[in-house]
């Protein structure tokens, strides 16, 4: 009977503790969302500059549809220069190795690949992480990156890695999540700008 009531006495307390942790993390996820938040849109709107460096504003479309069941887009965003349309950005998420890859593709009214940002990528450091690193080059005497070779090419080119797109040393899963996921943002880009938006 005492152990049964010191079981209960400990299992009170703990429960004590579980809900005074759960109200803290409460608080701070409360007061670091806007934060984060803001810091988010402040990343989202320095890379839509990076990709689009001349536009002077970007306006937010919906009802874009994905080309591919497996790439996901978040948003887009049509491109202006002096009252024009300059092109489109899209972010869009596919599943990569360890985690989704999130990244934004610019497409230019002549349907050419403006640039690619990625935004989030959790695949192995020193593999599919490289990705995204600036000192990973698939051509060094050019300079060109993993993500830099994206830029010019055509939203109709295949985007097969291994073909048309260089791939990571050892890391075919990413490379091949980031082809797939750039050429459906260049499909889906390319679409809503021959139709004007209209459909």
């Amino acid at each position: 009977m005492k152990n049964i009531a010191g079981m209960m006495k400990l299992g009170i307390i703990l429960a004590g503790y579980a809900a005074v942790a759960c109200v803290l993390l409460a608080f701070v996820y409360a007061g670091t969302k806007k934060i984060i938040d803001d810091r988010a849109i402040a990343d989202q709107q320095q890379a839509l500059k990076e990709i689009f460096p001349d536009a002077d504003s970007f306006e937010p479309v919906e009802g874009i549809a994905s080309p591919d069941s497996s790439v996901t887009i978040i948003n887009a965003y049509v491109a202006k220069r002096d009252g024009a349309v300059a092109g489109m950005a899209l972010t869009v998420s596919r599943a990569s190795y360890s985690g989704p890859v999130v990244l934004i593709t610019g497409v230019s009214v002549d349907k050419y690949i403006t640039g690619i940002k990625i935004m989030e990528l959790s695949d192995t450091p020193g593999l599919g992480a490289n990705a995204s690193s600036p000192t990973y080059f698939v051509d060094r005497a050019k300079g060109i990156t993993f993500y830099g070779q994206f830029t010019g090419k055509s939203a109709n080119d295949p985007f097969v890695v291994k073909g048309d797109v260089h791939s990571i040393t050892a890391s075919t899963i990413t490379s091949r999540a980031v082809s797939v996921a750039v050429k459906a943002a260049g499909q889906a880009a390319t679409e809503w700008l021959s139709t004007g938006g209209s459909k």
